[in-house]
């Protein structure tokens, strides 16, 4: 067995190990009414995000635009977009942030790191990769972890982050912690659970998880089927530090309505409904 493979399997027995500690300590979610956000704060956490391999210009200009009014995050779109989103994000603080190996994961090693080398390159500023799902789930965890370093050490040779794709929804727990303690070690700044195009997206209980392996060194996305406030804050309690979505627009209309529900009437304090955030 090679250096590469004794230090990726021990990387990956580690994780095993924090996962029964994690497990065996009683480990609870915290409740989502625990999460109170302002609408800066709460639009701060969200990638917005256009993915659909039908999506033309009139939605990639909506998406931008969106992106400005609320003061998201980013925007996510596939490379061939990342120019005109700079284009149509020319001054804004929102970034720009694109995917490579989208959305199975199974490109080679070389071609996943050209095309972040593309993307960044045409202006992403943030980079979304797919693991090789099916070498973790075959064992072979030093390709893994090479598969991550590669795009991780391109990206960051332009200072620009990387967000691993982990695609919950096809691992077991164990593969789970395993995929996110190699993504750790190769560098990467966030997990990220789920593409949402191969089956169910993020839970509040994956992302708990992922948060327990990675502890608090580097960010966790949540991703996929994230609707509504509602579920923004379950992921945010649960570990969360960004949010991949589609409906970013809905969940901060979600937030006014409840902030101007909650507010004192005009004349309670001086205040009128609607401005308390």
């Amino acid at each position: 067995m090679s250096s590469r493979e004794t230090n990726a399997r021990q990387i990956a027995a580690e994780a095993m190990a924090r996962l029964e500690r994690w497990r065996g300590g009683g480990a609870r979610l915290a409740p989502a009414d625990s999460v109170a956000l302002r609408a800066e704060e709460a639009a701060a956490l969200i990638d917005h995000t256009q993915l659909k391999p039908d999506a033309g210009a009139e939605s990639i200009r909506r998406l931008c635009s969106e992106a400005k009014l609320y003061g998201f995050a980013s925007v996510c779109v596939h490379s061939g977009w990342v120019p005109l989103c700079k284009e149509q994000l020319d001054g804004a603080p929102v970034k720009v942030g694109s995917v490579t190996g989208f959305a199975l994961g199974a490109n080679l090693t070389d071609v996943k790191r050209y095309e972040a080398e593309q993307a960044i390159s045409a202006g992403a500023e943030e980079i979304d990769m797919v693991i090789a799902i099916g070498r973790l789930k075959d064992g072979d965890y030093a390709y893994v972890l090479d598969d991550i370093a590669t795009v991780v050490e391109a990206a960051h040779a332009q200072a620009v982050k990387v967000k691993t794709i982990i695609e919950t929804c096809l691992l077991t727990d164990v593969e789970k912690a395993v995929a996110c303690a190699l993504a750790k070690a190769a560098g990467a700044d966030f997990v990220k659970t789920s593409t949402g195009f191969n089956g169910a997206g993020a839970t509040a209980e994956d992302v708990a998880l992922m948060r327990a392996i990675v502890g608090p060194d580097i960010g966790v996305k949540a991703a996929g089927g994230v609707r509504t406030l509602d579920d923004l804050r379950r992921m945010v309690a649960a570990g969360a530090t960004r949010i991949g979505a589609s409906a970013g627009v809905q969940i901060m209309q979600d937030l006014a309505g409840e902030s101007a529900t909650s507010a004192p009437k005009s004349g309670a304090s001086g205040e009128k409904a609607g401005e308390a955030y």
